[in-house]
């Protein structure tokens, strides 16, 4: 897939305080985002706006575009 993450989000979700606890529990992000996530498939924009909210940046500090060959 020519876009993919730049990041480990659940990493850098973990760094600023949100564990997947408290993702779900408050619902910030329900279990499917997450999973997709840790397969590295790209969520909705919905789920992207929120992760920058959650992560403080921009979409392009979490994904890149990558030239197929």
């Amino acid at each position: 897939m020519p876009i993919r993450y730049k990041i480990d989000i659940m990493a850098a979700l973990k760094e600023k305080g949100y564990s997947s606890y408290k993702l779900r529990k408050e619902k910030l992000l329900g279990e499917s985002t997450m999973t997709e996530i840790r397969k590295g498939q790209i969520v909705s924009l919905e789920n992207l706006t929120r992760l920058c909210r959650l992560l403080d940046c921009q979409p392009g500090d979490i994904l890149e575009y990558v030239k197929n060959d």
